[in-house]
Formats: C-alpha cells, sequence, structure tokens
C-alpha cells in the first residue's frame, strides 16, 4: 500500500489567511466550506484522508494512520496513544506537516469542486481553489471567531450554478458517523464535537454564549502572553513547550498559550481533550495560527531552531523521554514512501505552498530586513498590552508621538518596513487590535532601575501536570473573587489563566499518570491589568507589591466546571525593569526580580521564605 505523501499545495505559493478575511471572500469561503463538507462527510472513517482518519493523529483512537508504525510494538501502558508531541522540543514543528497534510487534502477537494461551476466566472472560481489555503485564527487580536465558525449551524454560499444556497457548517461542529468505540465518556455519549457544552449529559449542546464570553474575557491576557513571547522568548526550549524553563523573560512558551485556548474553547468538550481535540474543526484554525506564530517568531530569532530534547510522555511510536533533535522523524507524515519529514525540513513554509500576510512583499533572503518588519507587525498587532503601560510611563521621554509610532509598529529611528503586498490575489490581513488609551501611570523620581523604564508585573504558576488526570486551569483575580465558579472566567476582576491541556482517556497514557511529578509552568501578565484598575500612581515595586499582597488571588477550575485543590500549586510574582533605549524594536527587560512576600505564606503560594 502506498503512503499518503506529504507535499503541501504545489504550484505557486499563497497565503493562509485570517478566518475574519476568509468568511468575507465569497469565491474562497464557499470552496472552504465545500471542501470541508467532503472531507468531512463523504468518505467512509476508515478512509485514511477522511476528517476523522486526519483528527484521529492527534489522539484517538490510538491506532496506526497510514500503516506507520515504530520499531517496537506500541505499548499503552508505558506512553501516550496519540502521534502528538506534546510537551516536547518538537511540538511546533511536528504540528507544521499535520496541518500542512490537512491542508493538502481539502485543498485538492475545493479543486474538484471549482471544476464543477458553471458559471460564466468559472476560471476566478478555478483560480480561488488554486490559491486556497487552510485559514488561522488570530486568536491574539480576535480571541472569538467570527460566527462562521462558532455561531451558525447553516451558513450561505454559492453554489456549483451561481446561486446562494444555505447549506449545514462543517466549521460548528464535526457529526460522527459512527462514534468510534474506543471514545471514553463523556465523548461516547455526544453524536458532534461540543464547545463549553452545558453538561455531560448524551443531550447536552454547545454554550455558545459561555464560550464567546470566555474568549473575551481572556483577550487581554491571551494578547500579552503572545506578545510577551514574541518579544521576550529568544531559545528554542523556552519557546517550543511547556515545561518548566522560560529562558529567563517571564514569559509563556508556544504551547503553554496555545494550551489556553484549547481549554478555553472546549470547556468540559471536546478540544480541552488532547485525546479527542483534533475532532473539533476548529483545532486546525486553532493550529494555523500557532504555525503562523512559529513563523514569525522565527523571523525575529533567525537562526533559532529545533535543540535537542526529550519525548516527555512518548508518543504512539516515540518511547517516553526519548532523545530528539532536529532530525528526529515527525511521524505519521511521509515525505516519501520510505522517509519522513523532519523539523530541518520546514523551516521555509513557501516551499510547503504557503505563507502568511505578514511576509507578504518581503525579501525573505535578508533576515534582518525580515525581523524588522516582522518586528513592526508583531507591535501593530499586539503591542497595546503592553504599549499602554509603556506610554503612560515614557511619554515625557520619547514623546507622545513617537509612543504612538512605537505602538503602531514604527521604531524610534523611524525605519520603514516594506509594504505588504497583495500575493497571488489573496487579501491581505489589515485588521490590528484597537490601542486604548490607558489611565497615567507614572514612574517616581528615580524609581527606575533604567532610563524612561516601568515595571511589568508577571505571575508565574508552576504545578504537576497530572494531578488531576483531567484539564484544569489556575485562574488569577485582583479584586474579589465571585462565590459562584460558573463566573469565574468571566468575573471583571480576572486577570488570566495557566491552563494544563491534559490526556483524560481511561486506561491509556499510564505513563501519564505514573510521571506524576512532571510539572509545567506558565505566566499570566498583570501589569495591562493593574495599569487600567488598580488606580495606582505608579507601577514601581514599593507601590505595586503592597496591592497585590492585598488584592491577587487565584482559584484552581476542572475542565468540568468543579473546584479543585491542587497541591503542586505554586504561584509567585515577578517584576521586570523594562526600557526602549532608541533603534530598539521592542522593549528590552532587565534583570527581573522575585518577590517572595507577595504570595508567601498562602495555600499554593511561593515556598521560598521571604527575606
Amino acid at each position: 500500500m502506498s503512503r499518503v505523501i506529504i507535499t503541501g499545495v504545489t504550484g505557486a505559493v499563497a497565503n493562509r489567511l485570517e478566518i475574519n478575511d476568509l468568511v468575507k471572500n465569497d469565491k474562497f469561503f464557499s470552496l472552504y466550506i465545500q471542501a470541508l463538507q467532503i472531507m468531512s462527510a463523504v468518505p467512509p472513517q476508515t478512509d485514511v484522508r477522511s476528517f476523522f482518519q486526519l483528527g484521529g493523529i492527534h489522539g484517538l483512537p490510538y491506532i496506526p494512520w497510514d500503516g506507520i508504525t515504530g520499531d517496537q510494538p506500541f505499548d499503552p501502558n508505558t506512553q501516550w496513544g496519540g502521534y502528538c508531541t506534546h510537551g516536547s522540543v518538537l511540538f511546533p514543528t511536528w504540528h507544521r506537516p499535520y496541518v500542512l497534510v490537512y491542508e493538502q487534502i481539502l485543498q485538492k477537494h475545493a479543486q474538484d469542486v471549482a471544476a464543477t461551476y458553471t458559471t460564466a466566472d468559472k476560471a476566478a472560481w478555478v483560480q480561488a481553489a488554486a490559491n486556497l489555503r487552510q485559514p488561522y485564527w488570530d486568536w491574539a487580536a480576535n480571541a472569538v471567531p467570527p460566527d462562521q465558525v462558532i455561531g451558525l449551524k447553516q451558513v450561505q454560499i454559492t453554489g456549483p450554478n451561481g446561486q446562494k444556497v444555505t447549506v449545514d457548517n462543517p466549521l460548528y461542529h464535526y457529526k460522527f458517523h459512527p462514534i468510534d468505540s474506543s471514545f471514553p465518556r463523556p465523548y461516547s455519549g455526544w453524536p458532534a464535537t461540543l464547545r463549553q457544552p452545558n453538561s455531560t449529559r448524551p443531550n447536552a449542546t454547545d454554550n455558545v454564549t459561555r464560550l464567546k464570553g470566555v474568549l473575551r474575557a481572556a483577550q487581554t491576557d491571551i494578547t500579552s502572553s503572545t506578545y510577551s513571547m514574541l518579544t521576550r522568548v529568544h531559545n528554542w526550549t523556552a519557546f517550543s513547550n511547556h515545561t518548566v524553563g522560560d529562558g529567563g523573560s517571564t514569559s509563556n512558551s508556544l504551547e503553554a498559550i496555545h494550551d489556553g485556548i484549547h481549554v478555553d474553547v472546549g470547556g468540559n468538550g471536546h478540544m480541552s481533550d488532547p485525546a479527542v481535540a483534533a475532532f473539533d474543526p476548529i483545532f486546525f484554525l486553532h493550529h494555523s495560527n500557532v504555525d503562523r506564530l512559529l513563523s514569525l517568531w522565527s523571523a525575529l530569532n533567525p537562526g533559532v531552531w529545533v535543540s535537542p530534547g526529550d519525548s516527555e510522555d512518548g508518543t504512539f511510536i516515540l518511547p517516553p523521554e526519548a532523545p530528539v533533535d532536529v532530525q528526529t522523524p515527525l511521524t505519521p507524515f511521509s515525505n516519501t514512501e520510505t522517509t519522513f519529514w523532519a523539523s530541518s525540513e520546514t523551516t521555509d513554509t513557501t516551499k510547503l505552498g504557503y505563507t502568511y500576510p505578514e511576509f507578504n512583499g518581503l525579501d525573505l533572503g535578508n533576515a534582518q530586513a525580515v525581523k524588522q518588519a516582522i518586528g513592526n507587525a508583531v507591535n501593530r498587532l499586539y503591542g497595546s498590552s503592553v504599549f499602554g503601560s509603556f506610554a503612560a510611563a515614557t511619554t515625557s521621554a520619547v514623546g507622545a508621538g513617537n509612543v504612538a509610532s512605537l505602538a503602531a509598529g514604527v521604531p524610534l529611528e523611524k525605519a520603514a518596513a516594506p509594504e505588504p503586498a497583495a500575493a497571488h490575489q489573496a487579501p491581505v490581513r489589515v485588521t490590528a487590535v484597537e490601542h486604548h488609551a490607558e489611565p497615567p501611570v507614572h514612574v517616581s523620581a528615580g524609581g527606575s532601575p533604567l532610563p524612561h523604564g516601568f515595571y511589568d508585573w508577571t505571575a508565574r504558576i508552576e504545578f504537576k501536570k497530572y494531578e488531576f488526570g483531567s484539564s484544569f486551569s489556575v485562574l488569577l483575580f485582583l479584586g474579589p473573587v465571585p462565590e459562584d465558579p460558573e463566573q469565574w472566567l468571566v468575573s471583571p476582576n480576572f486577570v488570566g489563566a495557566h491552563h494544563a491541556f491534559v490526556n483524560s482517556a481511561a486506561g491509556h497514557c499510564a505513563n501519564c499518570r505514573n510521571q506524576g511529578d512532571i510539572v509545567v509552568e506558565g505566566f499570566v501578565h498583570l501589569t495591562k491589568y493593574i495599569s487600567q484598575h488598580a488606580g495606582l500612581p505608579s507601577l514601581n515595586p514599593e507601590v505595586v507589591e503592597p496591592y497585590l499582597t492585598k488584592e491577587l488571588h487565584w482559584r484552581v477550575l476542572k475542565a468540568d466546571g468543579s473546584v479543585g485543590q491542587l497541591e503542586s500549586l505554586e504561584v509567585s510574582v515577578y517584576g521586570t525593569p523594562m526600557s526602549f533605549p532608541p533603534g530598539s524594536i521592542f522593549p528590552v527587560p532587565g534583570n527581573r526580580r522575585h518577590f517572595h512576600g507577595i504570595t508567601h505564606g498562602r495555600a499554593g503560594g511561593s515556598r521560598h521564605a521571604v527575606a
């Protein structure tokens, strides 16, 4: 039997578009919906190219995909049953060919659909199909996806005869046909994927209102975490995965941010569980954005790529704690009949048939020019998470006009970045996060260790990943915590959370549970919330430390909505002096300080004695 050879879409390189842009383009959206319908409903679930089989690569039903097995038989008592490499340095690069094979199959269906159009502009439909790529959902800029993804069970498209037609929306959920016998409860009782379900009973439904509320409340935390990761993390280990080690940046890894999106979308539904997450169609919108952030980070850190590590829980192929590196085969993704993709071969997306709008018009052979342009784009898209606080602290030093330019992505020396040019007739996303005015925050005289700086405040959260055996979240609040846990994620005092994205399939990944000492970490950025809501005259330690000591609280919320007591939890607080020297693309951190006293002495607080 021949393998599925993953090449990406061949021909001209085209943009992956942000989903808010794609839904506005009738040709792209109509073809995308029809292609996804075919992929999801037409082939039997045993077809290797079906949506179900592609989703099953990630976790359940823990069977070989495309006949790919390891040198040794899979042992469910010692390793994770999916092929995915969570908690590993391979996390970002393994998911790159995963989205690629999905995109390759989906785009082929789109081409077949376009060939059936009988309209006078059929050539335009054929061209649109050639340019169609899997869209991404930029949750760092728009945490609530468009209703065409999460709110509408039916959508309107233009059919092959040119007429508008209303069809079932394959983005809303995936309907199993049938439910696989390997699924544990509650998934064994749900005929379709669910997001933030209102119960665990078989008649549960999506709670779209809560889903939107949870995502909206998480926006500042997601944006701040994304900006900090892109601008302050510079080594691969700290960037790639959620295990302990942030490289001294007090910033989340790409995987940690990714974990939070899974848990926020899923609630007690499919997206919160690695074993079944990839059956939700939003998974591939999410992971296309994870891939895009890999591209942005790589452009900002040229020459930095996969460093050696281990496989943590193992995979369907890799035993637990096996050594992995840039040459490790990214199974089960074949690039020939006998070989697999490796991370070393995934550095250039243009060779894989796609790019992202931020790279349009750039000379990719000029790494420094690309770094400058992408830095400007990152500031424009996500800089509101930090520039408000910095602006208030530094306006007198650099001038209000220059601060506005920095937030818009223009550095102090006014180096002009190349204007993005339209590529392959695909619309370029221009939507950016709004930059709201911040209340004034002043640095007291002599209070900042660096010229024209301010303090950035971050809470570090660490715990044992498998303490509960299912997904959960540690939520941070500044101010009173609602008595009703149902209100925690949407409370006005909720600041952010660190999420554990944990397999809960009984009888599998015994190693996950046996290795109960695996500790993961994440960070919640507090500065913007403090500057907006605390009413403090300064971000300096002498002002913020007593405020946080009094007002910072935390709670543990399991994926099923119940309250948890996490014995391994440790919440601590860092303050990092920040400055913006002339010529810098991003704010520059100084030496962080650990303020043990803010949380020490409380359950789940810092274990370090206060000096």
